[in-house]
């Protein structure tokens, strides 16, 4: 992030009419209340001599300092002492000028000696350096404020996910390992297949970093973990995969589906004598929303609600609350005949 922002033309424009229109307000507002035309004009004609150093000067200043890593108090301070010693020596030399010009004349009245010119002055440069930093500084400062505290709340997020993928990845690599474990003595030729396809597995988990991919690599990598689960459980289980036209580009968070998938398995269709069945939809609905059902066909939930601590699904539903706050949802819905956990997820960015 910059430490100086980067001014356009029209915010430019914008502090400049503003720094020149607000003090002739108050050059007009004073004239009408005093009706001095010397002082008036002594005051005029310093804003027009010292309003381009002040918004040019300050301008480099703050660069200057920025480059160095001053603080604000340093800026602050250094800028009133400028300014206000700039405007002062401007209305001392209109003030020393004055009687030798004739619409200025009034002025040598008007100051009751050098002093109070260089009072006067050194409070015109402070308050204009005020107004300057108001006009160019101050609205960066709230847009930067802004963007940090953005910065940091998608920090905050993407260490969470972080946090939960540390989790999510070991816990499912230690339940594959086990099951190869089982056919090493079983049927070690199954075992070596299943080794080659964790190696593909855990290849194509390292392969992208980002917290997104799209429905078509889950469901690639998901076809893999699936055949690792079937040759486990020769006979016992069979996948079946309907994924609808158009879905396979829609994004979503890495290994969203994986607990799902892992849960309808160990919880749902392996609790079924005859065989236990998981099917794998995904579909769009009125092209915005992606919509992805793992369903089983296993006794269903006892009471309608899953286990506490139930890590997967918490994961899940803390993933898409930190990804898309409250546009996307997971919820489960069980019978005897077996349990079905949809996911609904807008779709903001597909590829074709």
């Amino acid at each position: 992030m910059k430490i100086v922002p980067e001014i356009t033309a029209g915010r430019r424009a914008l502090g400049i009419c503003i720094m020149t229109i607000v003090p002739l307000l108050q050059l007009a507002t004073e004239y009408l209340g005093t009706g001095d035309r010397g002082r008036a004009l002594s005051k005029l004609a310093v804003l027009v001599v010292g309003l381009p150093i002040l918004v040019v000067g300050s301008s480099a200043g703050l660069r200057w300092a920025a480059g160095r890593r001053l603080g604000p108090p340093v800026l602050l301070v250094a800028g009133m002492l400028s300014a206000g010693t700039l405007y002062a020596v401007l209305l001392y030399a209109a003030h020393l000028a004055a009687p030798s010009i004739a619409a200025l004349h009034p002025l040598a009245g008007a100051w009751a000696g050098s002093t109070t010119a260089l009072r006067v002055g050194f409070t015109m440069g402070v308050t204009y350096f005020g107004l300057w930093a108001l006009a160019f500084v101050f609205p960066f400062a709230l847009e930067d404020a802004r963007f940090r505290a953005l910065e940091a709340r998608e920090l905050r997020i993407a260490a969470e996910l972080a946090r939960l993928r540390s989790h999510l990845e070991p816990h499912f690599l230690l339940n594959t390992l086990n099951a190869i474990a089982g056919l090493v003595t079983e049927d070690p030729r199954a075992a070596r297949r299943l080794l080659a396809s964790l190696g593909d597995l855990l290849r194509h988990s390292v392969r992208d970093e980002d917290e997104m991919q799209t429905l078509g690599e889950q469901i690639d990598w998901l076809r893999h973990y699936a055949q690792i689960l079937e040759e486990r459980h020769a006979g016992h289980l069979a996948f079946r995969w309907e994924v609808g036209a158009g879905t396979r580009g829609a994004l979503l968070p890495r290994l969203l589906l994986q607990p799902l998938v892992e849960n309808a398995v160990k919880h749902g269709a392996l609790g079924r004598k005859d065989g236990g069945r998981i099917e794998v939809r995904a579909e769009l609905v009125d092209k915005r929303t992606l919509v992805c059902t793992i369903a089983d066909n296993g006794p269903g939930m006892p009471e309608g609600v899953a286990r506490p601590g139930a890590f997967g699904l918490l994961s899940v539903r803390r993933r898409l609350a930190l990804q898309y706050a409250k546009r996307a949802s997971l919820r489960l819905e069980s019978s005897p005949s077996g349990t079905r956990s949809i996911v609904e997820i807008p779709i903001e960015e597909a590829r074709s």
